[in-house]
């Protein structure tokens, strides 16, 4: 009965399953007494149930500290729900499987494909098995950096152990810590935490597809003769392409905006030096991308920065990592489209290569239906939460559904009511719009051609 009801899921379907699967196992485990300290604030089952699904969505918004409720075995919990959730149960799964030199069905190729955002089921394997080895690898050698700044500050145990779980959370774009109540606020103008967490911000929302790329690049370069860096990275293809220049022009152009509105602001960064507040600048603009750390307080910034880092939550990272949001190739298709239409293209292209129509409408469904959920989700917030200003909620709605976890310090003041959308606005936002709508719906390929109509717009 159990099997048969799992295959008459869709694929889809059972993505966003998986995901729900881990949620509720995660709150009964973190609303057990033996993972609280004794001592700690008092907490109710739908707090749990709030942080399990940021932590699985990978989102950061929490209503309780995890530093200050959850103790060793339940911080550990809350590593492994993070990992899972960057990572995701199906291709934990899958790897089980391969590692147990098992034959996956045709049905369960398809799952793992959907879940690493995969355009074929080609060489899955290897690609699993590299992802994993990326994954594990920064990991690894980002929490020994840290090891060097924590050990001295926090003694042997503690030191390796918050070490390993900041490494996870800033890989996955998590965006937890447990370290307090203030995010890595007392790390502002520390050199080696601003250094590392964001290389392993960018790195887990760059997608494992680009890691994949890069790694052949690499491996082509050291083995191959003659060694030539331009012809080695020529070769990657137009998607690594797309995202490594997307993200570095997000990087750069973020960095220097936010640095130039917040400049003269007493309350951030007005105080440092210039090189200080370049790397406060950059540490804001890097977290924006669905990380949810915090350097500085998002109530002290100025507007027009506070929309400028709702913009770039709204980006987000690149497919099949661990970032959320439209995505940077929606965001750049969005932009060639327009490009295109400008110019009097008939095509929309990108480096010589016509973007197929197929790809064009999907970019258009995901934009539709992100800012649709989006708008819901903030009404219904403005709605249940009249006492809490406009732009809070909104900066608290997009950081939900972009799974930023980013806040103006907002999250514990809301009401059960409040909670739930912010909820349902993360869990949509990490399964993926698109994966959510068409796990509720059920598509019928039309073959039917109808003679074309012009209509005006604009």
């Amino acid at each position: 009965m159990k099997r048969s009801f799992i295959k008459s899921l869709s694929v889809t379907q059972r993505l966003t399953f998986s995901f729900a699967i881990v949620i509720l196992i995660g709150t009964l485990l973190l609303s057990m007494p033996f993972t609280h300290y004794q001592n700690g604030p008092e907490t109710v089952y739908l707090d749990h149930f709030f942080n399990v699904v940021s932590m699985v969505c990978v989102t950061g918004l929490s209503v309780v500290p995890v530093a200050e409720v959850y103790n060793g075995i339940g911080q550990t919990i809350t590593m492994m729900l993070m990992q899972i959730g960057g990572l995701g149960l199906v291709t934990l799964i899958a790897m089980s499987t391969f590692a147990l030199k098992r034959k996956m069905r045709l049905s369960d190729q398809t799952l793992l494909q959907s879940a690493l955002n995969r355009g074929d089921s080609k060489d899955l394997k290897h690609y699993l098995f590299f992802a994993y080895k990326v994954t594990f690898g920064l990991e690894a050698i980002a929490a020994l950096v840290i090891m060097t700044d924590f050990i001295p500050r926090f003694g042997w145990k503690n030191g390796i152990f918050n070490s390993i779980f900041l490494a996870i959370s800033a890989f996955c774009n998590a965006g937890f810590d447990n370290l307090g109540n203030s995010s890595l606020k007392d790390f502002v103008l520390n050199p080696t935490l601003n250094l590392i967490v964001t290389f392993l911000i960018i790195s887990g929302g760059l997608g494992f597809a680009v890691w994949v790329d890069l790694g052949l690049a690499v491996k082509k370069f050291f083995f191959e003769r003659p060694h030539c860096y331009g012809a080695t990275f020529r070769k990657l293809s137009n998607q690594s392409r797309l995202v490594i220049q997307t993200t570095t022009v997000i990087l750069v152009l973020g960095t220097f905006l936010s640095w130039f509105l917040e400049k003269d602001n007493s309350k951030t960064i007005a105080n440092y030096n210039l090189f200080q507040q370049f790397m406060v600048s950059f540490f804001q603009t890097v977290t924006m991308r669905t990380a949810g750390f915090a350097t500085i307080s998002y109530n002290d910034t100025l507007a027009p920065t506070n929309i400028l880092y709702m913009i770039q939550m709204v980006i987000g990272g690149a497919p099949g990592g661990t970032a959320g949001g439209i995505k940077v190739t929606t965001a750049a298709i969005t932009f060639l489209l327009f490009k295109a239409e400008l110019s009097g293209q008939s095509e929309v292209t990108f480096r010589n290569r016509i973007i197929a129509n197929k790809t064009i409408k999907q970019t258009m469904t995901v934009l539709i239906f992100f800012f649709a959920v989006l708008m819901t989700g903030y009404i219904l917030l403005l709605s249940v939460e009249p006492n809490i200003a406009p732009i809070p909620l909104l900066f608290e709605s997009i950081s939900a559904i972009a799974t930023v976890g980013v806040s103006m310090d907002l999250t514990p003041q809301l009401s059960t009511a409040g909670r739930l959308i912010i909820i349902v606005l993360m869990f949509v936002g990490r399964v993926g719009p698109i994966t959510v709508l068409i796990s509720l719906i059920q598509r019928k390929e039309k073959t039917i051609q109808y003679a074309t109509t012009d209509i005006l717009v604009g």
